[in-house]
């Protein structure tokens, strides 16, 4: 699904991505741990094709095609799809209107005529209900004056609707509370399969106790330095990352 070998990037000329290794199957569920500034969500932005981030050396393969050279709309038209850490507000464009919008080019980059009205709606009702959205919720403008958890809820409601094939969730736990998180995983979980793949990034345990990965991995000053299951996870949780970088 997702092949890194010796990534290297960098933004506005600092280097933040030192030599990452990676290398996601279908069906499995990746976690990326590590503190702050260890480079976790620009190794995100990079997979999905930021603009303002350069790949200096190294490859990503996507499905087995490079990608480096693709804008971030054609990778979403391939399949990957971010959950943003701080998702913007944009006033006067509706939920609804926003996925429709998503959907319709994504199939026309693929190719495909638009997602018929009468499947749309079925689909946004079928994935709201998943998620515990109301109905009201999808007529508002997207993200303006939603608290946090409704944020996050809102990318993993785009994210059931766009069924992408690698889903990139950046510290989709931040803000969450408990019941909130729980929402939110379960509708992540429900969207697993053998054909696509999720990549996790959090700080915190806590995400992984409902949204289990087959791997960890620790990042640290722009590398992984540290890979195992979930149990890594709970290592960190006890130890903290001090240990990490002691082990190094």
């Amino acid at each position: 699904m997702l092949s890194i070998d010796n990534l290297h990037a960098q933004v506005e000329g600092k280097g933040i991505l030192k030599g990452i290794n990676l290398d996601i199957k279908p069906g499995e569920v990746h976690a990326i741990m590590g503190p702050n500034g260890s480079g976790k969500s620009t190794l995100s932005t990079v997979i999905a094709g930021h603009e303002d981030y350069e790949v200096t050396k190294g490859s990503l393969l996507y499905q087995g095609a490079d990608i480096s050279d693709l804008s971030a709309d054609e990778r979403a038209h391939l399949g990957i799809f971010l959950s943003f850490q701080y998702p913007i507000e944009i006033p006067g464009v509706t939920v609804t209107n926003f996925i429709k919008t998503a959907i319709n080019e994504t199939r026309k980059g693929q190719g495909l005529e638009e997602m018929p009205a009468n499947v749309m709606l079925k689909k946004i009702k079928e994935k709201a209900k998943l998620l515990s959205i109301d109905t009201q919720f999808l007529s508002r403008s997207l993200n303006e004056g939603f608290s946090g958890g409704e944020k996050k809820r809102n990318e993993i409601f785009q994210m059931a609707m766009l069924e992408p094939k690698l889903a990139i969730l950046d510290e989709t736990d931040s803000g969450l509370d408990i019941d909130a998180m729980r929402i939110v995983a379960n509708g992540v979980n429900s969207l697993r399969n053998q054909n696509n793949a999720i990549l996790v990034i959090t700080h915190y345990q806590r995400l992984l106790d409902y949204i289990v990965p087959d791997f960890v991995h620790v990042l640290h000053e722009g590398k992984i330095v540290k890979s195992g299951g979930k149990e890594l996870a709970l290592e960190l949780e006890e130890k903290g990352y001090d240990w990490i970088k002691q082990a190094i």
